[in-house]
C-alpha cells in the first residue's frame, strides 16, 4: 500500500509540476496507477467518471453559476452597490463597507468567490481609486470579501462538499448563515481599522461619481435583486423546494428581473452568458469526474484508512487533529484551486475525523472556510488576481494589506473550528 501512495500521488505531483491541468492530473495520475497494478479493470474509470456526475444535487451547480452570470450582467450587482451606499454614506471607509455588505448579499446568489470579485470589484474598486483609496487596498479588500461565496449559502463549495461526504446540503445552507456573518464582521472591523490609519475613505475625498443615491430611490431600484436571495434561501429552509430547484428559481427569477425589469440583457447577450456559465460549469464536472476516480482508487488501496490509523496511532486528541488539518487545509489552499482541494480532500479527511465524533456539518464548514482563506493567500490567490487586474496593481502590491486582513479570518477560523456551536446551532434548531 505505500508504494501505490507514493505512486499516486508522485504521478500527481509531477504532473501539476509539470504544469498540467488538477483534473488532467488527477485522472492521468490515476489510471497509471490502475495499469501498473492491474488490479482493475480501466473501464471502471469511464463507468466511475459518467456515474459520479449523474448526480441530482450536482445539477444545481451549473444552475447556480447560470443565475449569477445573469444578475452580474443584467444590472443586479450595481443596483445592489447603489443601495447599500444610500445608507453608509461618508463613513470612514465607506467604499470598503459597501465593498463588504455588497458581497455578502452577492455571494448570497452567485455562491461564488471569483464571481463576487468580478461583478461587484469591477463596480467599486475604480469608485475606491478615484476617492484615494490605495489601490493595493482597494485589490485587498475586494478580493478578501469575494472570499464569502464560498462561506454564505448558497455555496457552490458547499454542494460539492456536501456530495462528497453524503450529507445534507440543506443543513450545510443553514450552517454557513452563523459563519459567513462572522466573517463580514471581521473584515468590516479591519477595513474600518486600515481606513482610519491610512485615512482612506474621507468624507472630503468624495467625488462627484460616488455622490449618495436617495434612500427610497435606490430601495426601489434595488427591490429585485435584495428580493432574490430571500426567495432562493427562503425556499430551501422553508422545505419549499430542494437546492437544486432553487438554483433553477434563481436562473428563471434573475432571467424574468434582468429582461423585463431592468431591461438590460437582450437576446444578443444569451450566447455570451451562456458559454460563459458552461466554460465555468464544465470545468467543476470535469472536476468531479477526475477526482471520483481518483477517490476510488485512494479507496481501494485503503488509503484513507490507512492515514486515519497512522494518525490516530500518534494521537486521539481532537483539538489536536484538528490544527493540524487546519494548518493542511492553509497550504493546500494556497496552491490548489477550493474545487479540487474539496474533491481530493475531504474523502481523506472525512475517516479521520468521524470517529472523533467531530460532526461533518461542523467539519464542513471548517473545510470550506480554509479553502475559503487560499482565494487570497498567494500564490495561488485567484481573487487577488482578478482584484489587481481590476485596480491595474501588480500582485505584490496587495500584500502589505491582505496580511492583516488574513489575520483576522484565522481567528474567524479558528473560533469556528473550537467552538462547533456556531456552526450547527441554527441546524439544530431548525432540525429540531
Amino acid at each position: 500500500m505505500g508504494t501505490v501512495t507514493l505512486m499516486l500521488f508522485g504521478f500527481l505531483i509531477l504532473l501539476v509540476f509539470l504544469n498540467v491541468p488538477i483534473a488532467i492530473a488527477l485522472a492521468t495520475s490515476s489510471i497509471l496507477v490502475v495499469l501498473i497494478q492491474g488490479s482493475v479493470p480501466l473501464t471502471l474509470f469511464i463507468q466511475t467518471s459518467f456515474s459520479s456526475m449523474d448526480s441530482f444535487p450536482l445539477i444545481a451547480i451549473p444552475f447556480f453559476i447560470l443565475a449569477g452570470d445573469i444578475m452580474s450582467r443584467g444590472g443586479m450587482a450595481r443596483r445592489l452597490v447603489d443601495f447599500i451606499q444610500s445608507f453608509v454614506g461618508s463613513l470612514t471607509g465607506s467604499l470598503g463597507i459597501i465593498t463588504i455588505i455588497a458581497s455578502f448579499i452577492f455571494a448570497a446568489i452567485s455562491g461564488s468567490g471569483a464571481a463576487t470579485v468580478a461583478s461587484i470589484g469591477a463596480i467599486l474598486i475604480p469608485y475606491m481609486l478615484r476617492n484615494g483609496y490605495a489601490p493595493g487596498y482597494a485589490a485587498s479588500i475586494s478580493a478578501s470579501a469575494g472570499a464569502l461565496g464560498p462561506i454564505v449559502p448558497p455555496s457552490i463549495v458547499f454542494i460539492l462538499y456536501a456530495v462528497m461526504a453524503n450529507t445534507s446540503i440543506s443543513d450545510l445552507f443553514i450552517a454557513g448563515i452563523v459563519p459567513g456573518v462572522l466573517v463580514a464582521i471581521a473584515l468590516l472591523i479591519v477595513n474600518y481599522i486600515i481606513c482610519k490609519k491610512e485615512g482612506f475613505g474621507k468624507p472630503q475625498a468624495v467625488v462627484e461619481e460616488v455622490e449618495k443615491v436617495p434612500f427610497l430611490k435606490a430601495l426601489n431600484e434595488a427591490k429585485w435583486a435584495l428580493l432574490a436571495p430571500v426567495l432562493i434561501l427562503g425556499g430551501i429552509y422553508g422545505g419549499i423546494v430542494t437546492p437544486t430547484e432553487a438554483a433553477v428559481l434563481a436562473v428563471v427569477y434573475s432571467l424574468v428581473i434582468c429582461i423585463f425589469s431592468y431591461k438590460e440583457i437582450g437576446v444578443n447577450d444569451f450566447i455570451g452568458i451562456f458559454l460563459k456559465s458552461a466554460h465555468t460549469s464544465g470545468s467543476i464536472l470535469i472536476f468531479v469526474s477526475a477526482a471520483s476516480f481518483f477517490g476510488l482508487v485512494l479507496s481501494i488501496e485503503q488509503i484513507p484508512q490507512f492515514l486515519a490509523s497512522s494518525i490516530a496511532s500518534w494521537t486521539t486528541n481532537p483539538f489536536v487533529i484538528l490544527l493540524l488539518i487546519n494548518i493542511f487545509l492553509l497550504i493546500v489552499g494556497m496552491f490548489m484551486e477550493t474545487v479540487a482541494a474539496v474533491l481530493i480532500f475531504v474523502p481523506l479527511l472525512l475517516p479521520i475525523v468521524i470517529p472523533l465524533g467531530i460532526d461533518p456539518i461542523h467539519f464542513g464548514m471548517v473545510v470550506c472556510l480554509n479553502l475559503s482563506l487560499g482565494l487570497i493567500t498567494p500564490p495561488l490567490g485567484i481573487n487577488l488576481f482578478i482584484g489587481s487586474n481590476i485596480a491595474n496593481v501588480p500582485f505584490e502590491r496587495t500584500f502589505k494589506y491582505v496580511a492583516p486582513i488574513f489575520g483576522a479570518l484565522l481567528i474567524v477560523l479558528l473560533i469556528i473550528t473550537y467552538v462547533p456551536s456556531i456552526t450547527l446551532f441554527l441546524p439544530n434548531l431548525l432540525g429540531g
